[in-house]
């Protein structure tokens, strides 16, 4: 009996213990104190934007992509779980310049609903389309002129709002957002990639792309944009017979050694413009963060692949 009854208690003592423990933590949707569900929401459209501010933010946000990682932005369209998450976010991060064009009608929604939404556009010198770089389109968002969406290709763009989201985010909550360490990134990034580049001779430095995705970079790195596969800043657009085989001939012209397709080029018309000019075709990765989900990694992957076909 001595022994039974203080047994009787402990066990009486552990039950109530983790009774109220449960209760303390629950098991709401809102998360344990301290854990994900507690930090702010930070929605971002495209994963390569996400990748950054993931960077910014830290540890004090829950960052939330919208669009898959190597989903065409110019095709891709939401859910409705991914409406439901923008308008429940406590702040929305996107292009600013179109790029997720079906999404747009969803982000005006959330302004009018009082979510606040940062445009990274609204923060950089935008680069806009050149005559004679490809993007000969009749509708005017395509045209030379056009606002290039593409900003992510320059890591110098980047950084130009990194400072600005840092006060977006505090409003929004996330109290360890700091630009100091991500702009030092970019910069430090910006000279790896110069010294890529450099390995290819300046005669050598001439990009034909599957459509116009390559502006930003080009104009940082020195590179001659001479046309593209589809001529427009979206894949979403067609080239006709005339255009192509005027783009084949450019290359021959040029000595373009290398095409570089993407997501959205198609592969049969890159191959035959490739066989047509005598140019190899490689592929590039401009839409797809790479195994590490880095900015860094996926900008340095892009500039080997783009030196290492040209030189």
């Amino acid at each position: 009996m001595s022994h039974r009854r203080p047994l009787r208690t402990l066990l009486l003592f552990v039950t109530l213990s983790v009774a109220l423990g449960a209760t303390a933590c629950g098991g709401t949707s809102s998360g344990t104190a301290g854990g994900p569900g507690d930090r702010p929401q930070i929605v971002v459209t495209y994963p390569v934007l996400a990748a950054v501010v993931r960077q910014v933010a830290g540890d004090g946000a829950e960052v939330t992509t919208l669009m898959p990682n190597g989903a065409d932005p110019h095709e891709w369209s939401p859910s409705a779980k991914d409406v439901q998450k923008l308008l429940g976010a406590d702040l929305v991060v996107h292009n600013g310049l179109g790029l997720e064009n079906t999404l747009q009608k969803h982000l005006e929604k959330a302004r009018k609903d009082g979510v606040a939404v940062f445009a990274v556009a609204d923060h950089v010198t935008v680069r806009t389309v050149k005559a004679g770089e490809g993007a000969e389109a009749d509708d005017p968002d395509q045209a030379p002129g056009a606002k290039d969406p593409h900003l992510w290709m320059d890591p110098l763009t980047m950084k130009q709002w990194i400072g600005p989201l840092v006060p977006a985010l505090r409003t929004a909550g996330v109290t360890s957002a700091s630009a100091t360490a991500t702009e030092a990134d970019l910069q430090a990034l910006d000279r790896d990639i110069t010294t890529i580049v450099q390995t290819v001779p300046p005669a050598r430095r001439k990009l034909v792309t599957g459509h116009e995705s390559l502006g930003y970079f080009a104009e940082r790195y020195g590179f001659q944009l001479i046309g593209a596969v589809i001529p427009s800043i979206t894949s979403q657009a067609e080239a006709s017979a005339g255009r192509l085989a005027e783009l084949t001939k450019k290359i021959k012209e040029a000595g373009v050694p290398a095409v570089f397709t993407e997501l959205g080029t198609p592969t049969a018309t890159a191959e035959s413009i490739g066989r047509d000019s005598g140019a190899k075709v490689v592929e590039l990765s401009t839409h797809v963060l790479p195994a590490d989900g880095t900015y860094r990694t996926f900008m340095l992957d892009l500039t080997h692949a783009v030196a290492g076909a040209l030189t």
